[in-house]
């Protein structure tokens, strides 16, 4: 029978967990495939399923690879037209947020809250100089941070009754203990 490896060796002997590389890029591709889904709130976009794919990346995969997963979402909607330059602080600070919240303190309201922080507040005062320098539009300096907390809050909605129906029927801790090392 033939052995698969989950773990790669790759430079300066760090591993990759082929498991979570795995989970990472279904992510990916679930936050491309529904980022047609978005709400208009403003001048912005809000996309709540990024939300919801920071905190199940942060919560099962840990921290790195939901900002890895946060950044390649964001530059594949970039490149397809979907999504804006925008896209990466709210989406990779609230994956960070989220991820390592939850790993420190092993805690889902945690979670949840470093998401909302994260993206809604955080995230949308990075947007700042994104907009202004790079986008060379006018913007003030709050002007996203309502739009990302609603969008947050919704995403965080969703992943809340995600994760609560898989802790209800006793899988979450078996899910996350089949991606570890």
């Amino acid at each position: 029978m033939w052995h698969i490896p989950f773990l790669v060796l790759q430079g300066d002997n760090k591993m990759i967990n082929v498991k979570k590389l795995g989970v990472a890029s279904m992510l990916v591709a679930i936050g491309v495939v529904t980022s047609a889904f978005y709400i208009p709130i403003g001048a912005a976009k809000c996309f709540p399923v990024q939300s919801m794919i920071n905190i199940i990346a942060g919560v099962f995969l840990g921290p790195a690879y939901a900002v890895e997963a946060a950044f390649a979402t964001s530059t594949l909607r970039l490149l397809l037209g979907t999504g804006s330059m925008l896209a990466f602080p709210g989406s990779m600070i609230g994956a960070l947020c989220c991820g390592l919240l939850y790993k420190y303190s092993q805690k889902l309201y945690l979670a949840y809250a470093g998401e909302v922080i994260g993206t809604g507040i955080l995230g949308a005062l990075a947007a700042y100089p994104i907009v202004t320098m790079l986008m060379s539009k006018q913007a003030a300096l709050f002007a996203y941070v309502f739009p990302f907390i609603i969008s947050s809050l919704c995403g965080s909605t969703i992943a809340i009754i995600l994760v609560g129906v898989l802790k209800r029927i006793k899988i979450l801790d078996q899910l996350k203990s089949n991606l570890e090392l």
